[in-house]
């Protein structure tokens, strides 16, 4: 689902702080003349409250747990879990691994998840949407139910059907164009 401009606070701050214009290599090894770096928003004391309020109004309210693949989501379902608790909100927070830890209690999941658990898979920023869904896959193996994927930023414009083809629903807070670019998708 597209973004939203009901969050103009986070947006102008993401732009303030975020958003870079020039030359860029992506990850997907393309070239773009934009590139945003959401952290320098997220972890950010004056952004930080702007950014778990809209993520925590779209979790739905069966969620028990929020987290994503290290390093994008950590931020993310961090401060949205810190500042949900304050509200009398319990959610708890983890992360996935990029790779199983081979020592201690092993797995791709640190932090707390249980099996059960209803979660929210975040993301801070996405373009095709493959590290929300490699999330979401490992959340499914450690025996908890994925019922909503969450972007911050989607700039790709391609999640939405991915996730829609493994029948989980998308909701990115912002997107390219409310930022004022064409998004970039796979």
């Amino acid at each position: 689902m597209s973004g939203s401009t009901d969050y103009p606070e986070l947006r102008d701050h993401l732009l303030k702080h975020s958003v870079k214009r020039g030359d860029f290599v992506l990850k997907s090894g393309r070239r773009s003349g934009w590139f945003i770096d959401s952290k320098q928003t997220i972890c950010r004391p004056e952004a930080m409250v702007l950014v778990a309020e809209a993520v925590l109004s779209v979790v739905p309210a069966e969620a028990t747990a929020i987290g994503g693949l290290t390093m994008g989501a950590d931020p993310v379902a961090f401060v949205t879990a810190g500042v949900a608790a304050t509200r009398g909100r319990p959610l708890k927070a983890f992360s996935v691994r990029k790779e199983a830890k081979d020592h201690g209690g092993g797995g791709r999941i640190a932090g707390a998840l249980d099996p059960g658990d209803k979660v929210v898979v975040t993301e801070d920023t996405v373009t095709r949407g493959t590290s929300l869904l490699e999330a979401a896959h490992a959340v499914h193996e450690a025996g908890a139910e994925v019922i909503l994927l969450v972007a911050v930023v989607d700039r790709g414009g391609t999640v939405e059907a991915m996730a829609a083809a493994e029948g989980l629903p998308f909701r990115a807070i912002v997107t390219a164009p409310d930022l004022g670019f064409d998004y970039e998708g796979a």
